[in-house]
């Protein structure tokens, strides 16, 4: 697949951490985990940081769902379902992908991809959408190989795979659509990757923590409780990881996850990192502040009662 030559002088501007406001769609596999539907509430509660043009569904198929399509369609309806608690019904949701790339030059149709691709050509040279991605890469993938011009207008923010020192990089999101994943990789779109294990693993939280400073705010705050709490049998001694939250976090403030500028590593059949120094360049970042977040998100979801 040809795509268009990004200078590097053009990826390190649009890689820098964002300074004012910024216009953004979130693409989510929101019921295949807990973490998606705080991702979801904490994206559409920082709107003097962000404004969410669009949400997107994404595919996924794990125990909870009995096919990719079956789980982007049950992760439509949550979206649908988030939205509406919020009083934000605004904003549009499109259905995304219903199966996995069958291969690394053959897009998915889906109204998600439609929309991706219309909504981000119209805009400005010097305005791009950061197109957040917290599930299967599959949507945004689709969109570049159907409109390879697409990555001169976007900027990818992935929670994808695991750090560079992990013994690999099998981690749900990458793993998931391996085709996907190395277009993104490839195809050099403006990309901040968030590893899962050994970065977003640090923001993890208890049930006291949600019982003390999310349950009393609202209906919103009640419906995320009982995600936290219905997700484990036994919360003694037990703390989650919120994953998803690391995207939504890092645009609100950069300083909360330092990062860096590395050659885009390639992504190997038994999903091991490999890295080439000829390749373009990615923002790669190290590490997220997990108090500092938690803060930002449990006041957000108070002031909005």
């Amino acid at each position: 697949m040809l795509y268009p030559k990004l200078s590097d002088s053009f990826i390190v501007q649009r890689l820098a951490p964002p300074t004012g406001k910024i216009s953004m769609v979130l693409d989510t596999d929101t019921f295949n985990e807990i973490d998606d539907q705080f991702a979801v509430a904490y994206s559409l509660l920082s709107n003097e940081r962000m404004e969410v043009e669009a949400l997107y569904a994404a595919p996924f198929f794990n125990e909870l769902s009995s096919s990719p399509g079956d789980g982007m369609t049950k992760s439509y309806n949550e979206i649908l379902k988030i939205r509406k608690l919020l009083k934000r019904e605004d904003v549009p949701a499109y259905r995304g992908s219903e199966q996995y790339l069958p291969g690394e030059s053959s897009p998915v149709e889906s109204d998600a991809v439609e929309d991706l691709i219309e909504r981000a050509m119209r805009r400005e040279a010097d305005n791009p959408l950061y197109v957040v991605a917290i599930g299967a890469i599959t949507n945004i993938a689709s969109a570049i190989l159907k409109q390879p011009n697409l990555i001169e207008k976007i900027v990818v923010v992935w929670l994808g795979g695991h750090t560079l020192d992990w013994g690999d990089t099998r981690e749900f999101n990458l793993a998931q659509d391996l085709h996907a994943s190395r277009v993104i990789m490839d195809s050099g779109v403006p990309l901040v990757l968030i590893p899962c294990m050994g970065v977003a693993s640090n923001l993890r939280t208890t049930l006291s923590e949600i019982r003390d400073y999310v349950r009393p705010e609202g209906e919103l705050g009640q419906y995320l409780f009982e995600t936290y709490r219905d997700c484990a049998d036994d919360h003694y001694a037990y703390s989650r990881v919120i994953w998803d939250i690391s995207t939504i976090a890092w645009l609100n403030n950069a300083n909360w996850g330092p990062s860096q500028l590395i050659p885009s590593p390639r992504i190997s059949d038994d999903f091991r990192w490999s890295i080439d120094p000829s390749r373009h360049l990615i923002r790669y970042v190290r590490y997220m502040d997990r108090d500092a977040v938690f803060k930002d998100l449990f006041l957000r979801i108070k002031q909005f009662r």
